[in-house]
This record gives C-alpha cells, structure tokens and sequence, in this order.
C-alpha cells in the first residue's frame, strides 16, 4: 500500500506538469507517431509511449527512489482513464473558459522556457500555434474531467478525531510515522520608493511621443525594443496573443478588446508602470496586441533615504521602543500588513516554509536566523517595478522531527484524509471496473495488478 501510495503521489505531481510543464506535451506530441495501443478504457485509450514516457517522469521527479515496472505505471494510467470516462458518464461539466484558462498558462509557460510561440511550436513538431493549442485542449479537458470527478467520488469523506488517532497509532506501532522537516513562519515590514509625480508625468509625456510617432509611420516593434521595460521584448517584440480568459492583467485585457485594428491607445497605467498598446489582429475572441512597458524610475537619493528609515525602524523595534507588530501597522507599505506582516508561502497557501524547499536567495538570508530575530535591510526589485527595502523577522521555527500527535495533529489529520479518499477512490474503481469496457493488449496480457481490470471470475 505505501509502495502503490508512493507512486500515485508522483502521478498527480506529473499531471501537474502536464498543465505548466513541457514533459506532458511530449507525451501528447508523440501520439501523432505509430504507437502500440497498451489499454482501451471505455473509449479512452493507453499508448505503449505513454507508458514509458510517465514512468521516466515519475523516476526523474522522485530522484530515483521510486522504482516502477510498466505494469505498476499502466495500473495507474488506467486508474486516471477510467476517471475521465466516467467523468462523461456522470456528466462532469467542463467550462470552456476553464480549458482556454488552462491552455493559456500553458503556451505562456512554454514561451518563456523557450522564448517564443514559433520556437515551442517547432521544438515539438506542431503544424502552427493553433495545432498547439488543439492537442493542449484535448490534455486539459481530460486533466480537469479527471480533477472534477475525484472531488465528486472523495466530496463527502471526512475523518473523526478517533479515525486520526488510529491512524497515528498504526504507523507508529508499523515504525513508518513520517519525518517532518524543519519549518519557518516568517514576518516582513516593506518600505516602498515611491516615484515623485514629476516622473510620472515624465513617463506618460514619454510614451505620448513614442505613440505619435507610431502613428506617423515607425514601427512599434522598433519602438518596443528600444523603450520597453517589458523583460520579454528581446523576444517577442512586445507582442502577445490575448483572450478573455488570458492570466494577463485586467488592464492589459481590457485595452487589447477596446482598440480597433492598427489603433494605438493612449497611455494607461497598471501595477507594473504605464503602457501603451496597438492591435493588429482580431481572429474571433482572440486578440493580437503588442505593447511598450515604461516603469518610472526612482533616483539614488530615495533609495538611500528608505534605506535610513528601515535601519531605524529595526533600532527602535530591537531598543523596545516599539514592537514588530506596532511597526508593521505603522510603516509597513505591503499587502501583509493587514496580517501582522506574515508571508504566506505561495506553494501551500500557509504561513510556514520548508526549510529544505526554499528558494536558494530567501534561504541564504533568513536560514541562521533564531526565533525573534531580523535580518538587516534589503533591497529588492520586483517584476511590476517597484523599489524597495525590507526586512524579516523569524517569527516561528520548528525543527525536522518525527511526527508528534499533539504538535502536527493538523498534518496528520491531512494525511488520514488523504488515505481515506485514496481508499474510497479504490472501492469506487473495483465497482466501476466491472461494467467498464475494458481490452488490455497483448504486450501486457500477463501483467499482474492490484484491481481485476481482466475481470477475472472469482476476483
């Protein structure tokens, strides 16, 4: 059970890649290849490529501890075709917005790997930019009809605090209670430099210019690459392609749907500076827009002038004339001062960090830190522009130890949980298997598996 479990962790993580990564569009690219047909799950079908191309992944993401045959990696591909069949069955609705959502954030993850739409669709073989677009649409919506009927089969399993409790006491009379690592809760204060309105001005006269010129004839792209702040210009010459459902920023969306067809807009701000923008293509509830970035800039002195407000600020907080939580209500210019200036880790959605998964830079300077201590100020640059400096507090750490009923109770409630929808998401399949249309292939006839998908009579 825990070698089974071990292996379904690795093949949500690689379905996970198939919404942001590249490895899932190689798997899909090479069914455009002759290719053995391993399993025919209702009207779903397992490729012999398939088969080898996720086993690699679950191998590569597990750093080689987990070691699976073709049987084992097959089961669990069955596992996930007989949920998207049935997902059609119970009539599982899918919003075509949800898919073009997902599919978006896709194409803008395989451009920045690569630089541009043209170099992925050649990377991978594709015809043009909507090819691409019709094989992510088939990935997606089996990724999410798969998503969508988990939640409907696992919706009303919960667990007691006497089905926690067991669950505790079974692994550690087995000896496997799991090894929790080291973990943080940290706290911020954020000092912004804010640019004077004189350099607002400057910017938006700026980009007033640049848009007349346009108009009267030079080219944008040229324009874009000399000006923008936009760090994807070198690539793309400012151009992207635009829906509705695009992850973009609101204004950004709202400016490619206003302007007509060759209009360039007026300077507009959003939260990474100013912009202006020209359409030059619409193809139904799609929008090809490019645009020029311009962020305004804060001079040296401000910088060093925030700089000598954070030092005091630490002064005044480590000299108790103040405390951090007094300091953060009245100085702190980040969206965290409403909660105490706690960073919450943007991977879990919880204020605690693992140690061991940090990003190298934000271990590197709060790792040595003790409960109650700060780092000294720092600068920082973020995408939309702005300045700052800031400074943290190690408000909690724990250190890695073995799991403890009392003091990881939500964490091992977690994990009961999971069991227990694991297990209900088994006894769900042992029933839908038996009136399931199923043909397994003769390459893995003699396989042996954990659930009768050969519907063998007494099993």
């Amino acid at each position: 059970m825990q070698h089974r479990t071990t292996i379904s962790k690795y093949i949500k993580l690689f379905v996970c890649t198939l919404f942001f990564g590249f490895i899932g569009l190689q798997v899909f690219a090479q069914k455009v290849k002759i290719d053995g047909v391993a399993v025919v799950i209702g009207k779903n079908i397992v490729l012999d490529s398939d088969i080898a191309k996720f086993k690699q992944e679950v191998e590569l993401r597990s750093e080689g501890k987990v070691k699976i045959t073709d049987c084992e990696m097959l089961e669990e591909l069955m596992q996930q075709k007989l949920m998207a069949h049935h997902a059609i069955i119970d009539s599982v609705v899918v919003a075509d917005s949800e898919i073009t959502s997902r599919v978006d954030r896709s194409i803008q993850y395989f451009t920045q790997q690569y630089g541009s739409i043209e170099k992925v669709v050649k990377a991978y073989g594709f015809n043009d930019l909507e090819d691409l677009k019709k094989e992510l649409t088939t990935v997606q919506t089996e990724n999410v009809l798969i998503e969508k009927e988990q939640q409907k089969v696992t919706e009303k399993v919960d667990v007691t605090p006497e089905e926690v409790r067991l669950y505790y006491v079974g692994l550690k009379e087995k000896g496997e209670l799991p090894q929790f690592p080291a973990e943080i809760e940290l706290a911020q204060i954020v000092l912004k430099a804010i640019p004077t309105e004189e350099e607002k001005e400057r910017i938006i006269a700026k980009l007033t210019e640049i848009k007349n010129q346009i108009e009267e004839g030079s080219s944008f792209k040229m324009k874009a690459i000399i000006n923008s702040d936009d760090p994807g210009v070198t690539n793309n010459g400012g151009q992207y392609t635009v829906t509705k459902e695009s992850a973009f920023i609101k204004e950004f969306k709202e400016m490619a749907f206003t302007l007509d067809v060759g209009q360039v807009s007026k300077p507009f701000k959003s939260q990474f500076g100013y912009h202006i923008m020209q359409l030059h293509e619409i193809k139904g509830n799609t929008r090809v827009a490019s645009h020029i970035l311009m962020q305004p800039e804060v001079p040296e002195e401000k910088l060093k002038e925030i700089k000598a407000k954070a030092e005091k600020i630490i002064r005044d907080i480590r000299e108790g004339k103040l405390t951090f939580d007094e300091a953060v209500i009245k100085y702190s210019d980040d969206d965290t001062k409403s909660n105490g200036g706690i960073i919450v880790n943007p991977s879990t959605g919880e204020s605690k960090f693992d140690l061991t998964r940090m990003d190298p830079t934000f271990y590197a300077r709060v790792s040595d830190l003790k409960k109650g201590e700060m780092t000294d100020p720092f600068y920082e640059e973020e995408r939309s522009g702005d300045k700052m400096f800031k400074f943290i507090l190690m408000k909690g750490r724990t250190d890695a130890h073995k799991a403890d009923i009392i003091e990881d109770y939500v964490k091992i409630q977690q994990l009961a949980l999971q069991k227990k929808k694991e297990e209900t998401i088994t006894n769900w399949s042992k029933e839908k298997i038996k009136d399931t249309y199923i043909k397994i292939g003769k390459v893995h006839a003699n396989c042996t598996f954990d659930r009768n998908w050969k519907k063998e009579v007494g099993k």
